[in-house]
């Protein structure tokens, strides 16, 4: 996510926060202040259990983050978002137990957190063990006894309902995971899916009858990450098995470095090609594409060298690459092309539209489509 800011590192791992985070102090202010009654001594509660309880947050994706490390599986950074964390993972593990373990860990981590917080309870609190009754009594004061029973009943409630079998919450992994036991994977992946859009349904009716944003939010955003995350999981299945050079451009046209920004912008109008590798001696030393140019345009003469403009740090694609981590290394230096070359030398291009047509007639006539690539091979 671009538009988050770093916070801190932890073991390497990025804790970012989204510009739109305040607003659940806000919220948290407003909320504690007006419907308690307490006024600004409730806007302060709402501020402090917020912080503290994403600080809880923080942990819970950290536990999540660090079992998947544990399974190779890398994982960058944590992004904080008015509604909860998010872990980004460079990849999805596919074997059951080890999404199972990863999933569970979050939750575990606020499982432990509570046993911590009751022994220190004994200590700390009047009535020596969290319950009820002072929660309902004290919420809203700022005192530490409020404060505290708030954050221990929060942080069980985090657990739990990160349980539900919700697609993609943690208990609707765990859901995937075990179906996946059973079931070819696409297909347990649909079903969770299918379940979690049911739940995400029912949890943003709920939110419109009580008048929880939150929930509805929340609802929001599991009904369109079970979606995204869905065809995801047929895209990779459908890809990872054809390479680059099933799909990739062979006969495109090519820049120089000493060529000009009115070069380009001619190209570009009297052909079908927005993006352009930049070559010498049959050697790719940068890329072209339709936002620098356009971005150019608006700023320099139309006789500046494409060497001045030209993206130089462009990942380089083998034609033996797998068709699915092309189309990831578009998506995540948010590319619409990117050169293809081998041994040194310019072969051709990679688009986005040429993976999606080739996934098209994949999932159009499977069949046919590997017949056809089995005679392009053995040809």
């Amino acid at each position: 996510m671009n538009n988050a800011i770093t916070l801190f590192r932890i073991r390497g791992i990025e804790i970012r926060m989204h510009f739109t985070f305040p607003l659940i102090l806000l919220w948290g202010a407003f909320y504690f202040g007006v419907f308690t009654g307490q006024g600004w001594e409730g806007a302060a509660f709402g501020v402090i259990v917020t912080l503290i309880l994403f600080a809880i947050v923080v942990l819970h994706e950290l536990g999540h983050a660090l079992t998947a490390r544990g399974f190779d599986i890398p994982v960058k950074r944590i992004v904080l978002l008015p509604i909860g964390g998010v872990s980004q993972m460079e990849n999805i593990p596919e074997k059951p137990s080890q999404e199972l373990a990863i999933s569970i860990a979050g939750p575990a981590v606020n499982l432990v957190l509570a046993i911590l917080l009751v022994l220190a309870g004994r200590n700390l609190l009047p009535n020596n063990l969290p319950n009820t009754s002072a929660l309902m009594s004290n919420i809203g004061r700022l005192t530490f006894e409020s404060i505290f029973l708030y954050v221990f009943a929060t942080n069980i409630f985090i657990g739990a309902f990160n349980l539900l079998p919700a697609f993609p919450m943690d208990g609707g992994r765990v859901l995937r995971a075990l179906l996946a036991t059973r079931l070819e994977y696409t297909r347990a992946t649909d079903i969770a899916v299918v379940v979690g859009q049911i739940a995400a349904w029912g949890l943003g009716l709920w939110g419109f009858m009580s008048g929880n944003l939150l929930l509805i939010l929340i609802a929001i955003f599991i009904y369109m990450g079970a979606g995204m995350e869905g065809r995801m999981v047929h895209l990779r299945s459908v890809l990872r098995n054809l390479r680059a050079e099933d799909a990739y451009s062979r006969n495109v046209s090519t820049l120089s470095p000493d060529q000009t920004l009115q070069d380009a912008a001619d190209l570009t109008l009297h052909s079908s090609q927005a993006n352009f590798p930049v070559c010498e001696d049959g050697e790719v030393v940068g890329l072209l594409t339709l936002q620098t140019m356009v971005q150019a345009l608006k700023k320099r003469p139309v006789d500046t060298p494409i060497d001045q403009i030209m993206l130089t740090e462009v990942p380089l694609i083998s034609p033996s690459d797998e068709l699915f981590q092309v189309q990831q290394k578009l998506s995540k230096n948010s590319y619409d092309a990117l050169p293809v070359s081998k041994d040194g030398k310019f072969l051709g291009i990679i688009t986005s539209r040429d993976i999606s047509e080739i996934y098209q007639l994949a999932t159009s006539s499977p069949t046919l489509f590997s017949k056809r690539l089995e005679a392009g091979r053995s040809a």
